[in-house]
């Protein structure tokens, strides 16, 4: 068994941005409202023609060319997405084939806004297994799509997105970059976060969510960095699902991590569910704001009520 790193990330959003005083005349609702409550000024927003798979093949592009790597070199593809129309062929597949991928075995994962983390734990257990050597991990989701636009407690939230990162062994002299995993979940809270019906639509209890991430997911964080080696105070960024700027901010600071860059892409992006983790840190990372080799605090939580959070080392 060996360790395993992240080489590359990339990522992709729909070039159209819905604004608040957009949002304002479609419902009943203001900029200041919005932003006092959960921080988010603008969002991307998909058309009908740019599925699920299109925004997932975008950012896997981008994260093989910044890794120097062929679609040809992947083995492994896994989606994070709970927005997919079709059940077969899987979102992977539809991303292998656009990228014209020679055989991986592909999977998608559903583990809604705690997606990424998931996944990315999953190839680095599949790298450490032997039974992968290079893996396309993306997060994707298309939460427009799945939006009552006359609910002003959820539309005001969503946005959409794909972020990826490429996942290989570590050398064997060099120090693994994607840290053990915490996942878990609580499952009788789990109606607290929904995407249900036919068709399906996005609904939420706020405050429940508001609660339980805010009291609960601190002390899981800080044991996520225990099981790293590292303590918070020496975390270079902390990048959490990008749910609320009202749960952001209020997490980062109970968690301890005082010297850290705390990813705040949700202002910008709204609430991209699975893509939201990969999206910020690519989006840290290109702007230079951590050096490559720090240790960075990924926490993803939501639907179910699943959490799931790794240290890794920034590419």
């Amino acid at each position: 068994m060996t360790g395993t790193r992240i080489a590359a990330l990339g990522h992709y959003q729909p070039a159209k941005v819905l604004t608040n005083h957009d949002l304002a005349g479609m419902v009943d609702t203001s900029d200041a409202w919005i932003t006092s409550r959960v921080g988010i000024r603008t969002r991307h927003m998909a058309g009908p023609d740019e599925p699920v798979d299109e925004l997932a093949a975008h950012a896997g592009a981008k994260a093989l060319a910044s890794a120097g790597l062929t679609p040809a070199d992947i083995d492994l593809v896994l989606v994070a997405t709970s927005t997919a129309v079709d059940r077969s062929p899987n979102t992977a597949a539809r991303v292998a084939a656009r990228l014209s991928m020679g055989s991986p075995a592909v999977m998608d994962l559903n583990v809604v806004c705690a997606g990424f983390t998931h996944a990315l734990a999953t190839a680095d257990h599949a790298v450490r297994a032997g039974s992968a050597s290079r893996v396309l991990v993306i997060g994707a989701d298309k939460m427009t799509a799945i939006t009552d636009w006359t609910d002003r407690s959820t539309c005001v939230l969503v946005g959409d997105g794909a972020g990826a990162a490429v996942v290989v062994a570590a050398g064997e002299d060099e120090e693994p970059g994607i840290g053990p995993v915490l996942w878990g979940s609580v499952p009788e809270m789990g109606h607290a976060v929904r995407i249900e019906g036919s068709p399906p639509v996005f609904a939420q209890e706020g405050q429940s969510v508001y609660r339980w991430a805010t009291t609960q997911l601190p002390p899981i964080a800080r044991r996520v960095c225990e099981r790293a080696g590292v303590t918070p105070e020496e975390l270079a960024a902390v990048v959490l699902h990008q749910a609320n700027l009202r749960i952001i901010e209020p997490v980062a600071q109970k968690i301890g991590a005082v010297n850290a860059v705390i990813a705040r892409d949700v202002v910008d992006s709204g609430n991209t569910s699975a893509a939201s983790i990969p999206m910020a840190l690519s989006k840290i990372v290109d702007r230079g704001e951590i050096p490559s080799g720090a240790p960075a605090l990924l926490f993803g939580f939501g639907g179910n009520l699943s959490y799931a959070g790794q240290v890794i080392r920034c590419p």
